[in-house]
């Protein structure tokens, strides 16, 4: 079930319909409103597919793609070999990563952030703290 307020900020893509796949990194699914995912397709559709490394990319990057809608209920429903990829168990959490949503099994998110927070501070600095902005603000 998709919580009432994020229904609402995603009102425009709803129409639209999502794509959700297996995450690069991580034990989770990614939503994708349609549009960011054609965005991302875009991307992918410049890659030379007769160059074995970018062939492989693609296979794997879209292996278990789903084309998925909420339905007037606000439920999105999760295909078994998506739910066995993530873990997903009873308890679900939707996080946000800028422009998709990430789905976890509660647990696996709970311990994935729990892990990352040691290093968090490290990673914050190297990949925001290289240079300062145009504005001059850190």
């Amino acid at each position: 079930m998709i919580p009432a307020v994020l229904k609402k900020q995603l009102s425009a893509a709803l129409q639209d319909g999502f794509v959700l796949k297996r995450a690069v990194f991580q034990p989770c699914l990614e939503l994708y409103p349609m549009s960011e995912w054609n965005k991302m397709m875009e991307k992918i559709n410049k890659l030379n597919r007769f160059k074995k490394k970018n062939n492989d990319f693609i296979r794997r990057f879209t292996a278990g793609v789903k084309m998925v809608e909420v339905d007037s209920a606000g439920r999105l429903l999760i295909p078994k070999d998506l739910i066995g990829f993530s873990g997903i168990t009873k308890e679900v959490v939707l996080a946000s990563a800028v422009n998709i949503l990430e789905i976890w099994d509660k647990d696996k998110y709970e311990q994935a952030i729990d892990d990352a927070a040691e290093d968090f501070a490290d990673l914050a600095e190297e990949v925001m703290g290289q240079e300062d902005d145009d504005n001059g603000l850190s």
